[in-house]
């Protein structure tokens, strides 16, 4: 079997965890759950919706469990989220990671950094490149170069 058609049949977590240092499906959705809450702080309401009508509307090729991955299941912070008038928050890299490594409770043999990349790459493995594209254009600079 190609390596090609290997990495299209893992999963999303399997992808996560090969890739970052994690060991268990459990880190790998709790981390992945962090980087997706951070990342939609960091776009407009307008393209997390669009977000994740994308993966809804992917999921037999991505699993439903990524859709469910990308909406928030805190209530609360998704009520917050949705109400707030504050909108794409201005998050360096540092403070990203950091939200990452505490919000996460990422192990120690897991680098915020190498989670990110993994949990990114994951992610564009399941979107069109005009959703990549989109997606980066939020990113501040720093936080681009992880993307």
């Amino acid at each position: 079997m190609s390596t090609q058609l290997q990495e299209k049949q893992q999963s999303f977590l399997e992808k996560v965890i090969s890739n970052s240092g994690l060991q268990s499906d459990n880190d790998a959705q709790m981390a992945t759950k962090i980087v997706f809450r951070i990342l939609r702080d960091l776009m407009p309401r307008e393209e997390v919706d669009r977000v994740a009508e994308e993966l809804t509307t992917e999921a037999p090729r991505a699993n439903m469990e990524l859709a469910d991955l990308w909406n928030d299941t805190n209530t609360m912070v998704a009520f917050f989220s949705r109400i707030s008038p504050i909108q794409q928050l201005n998050i360096n890299l540092d403070t990203f990671l950091r939200r990452l490594n505490e919000e996460a409770a990422l192990p120690a043999e897991a680098s915020p950094e190498a989670v990110t990349r993994a949990v990114f790459s994951a992610l564009k493995d399941e979107l069109p490149q005009q959703k990549i594209d989109e997606v980066a254009q939020y990113l501040p600079e720093d936080i681009r170069t992880l993307w």
